[in-house]
């Protein structure tokens, strides 16, 4: 799920890539509910309102969380930074 992108001596660029097409193109899919719950001190109900975001590959339409594009680009920015340290010692 990561590409190496453009480089150059000062900039680097990596891109997130779906994990079954490698395809680097996404759209952003939102649901919106409202959750309902009790509370102890009242018998009326409350509630939230929610949105859920979620990105679907454009090739073969896998979707993913935030969460889980942004666990990746932290990989990556451990893997460049390792890789800096590495290559100045």
């Amino acid at each position: 799920m990561i590409s190496e992108g453009e480089q150059d001596m000062d900039a680097m660029q990596d891109y997130f890539l779906c994990n079954s097409c490698q395809n680097k193109d996404f759209r952003q899919i939102y649901n919106f509910s409202i959750r309902f719950h009790g509370v102890n001190f009242s018998d009326d109900l409350i509630y939230d309102k929610l949105t859920e975001e979620i990105f679907q590959c454009t090739k073969c339409n896998k979707t993913f969380t935030r969460d889980d594009i942004e666990k990746v680009l932290d990989e990556i920015r451990k893997n460049v930074k390792e890789k800096r340290l590495a290559s100045k010692s």
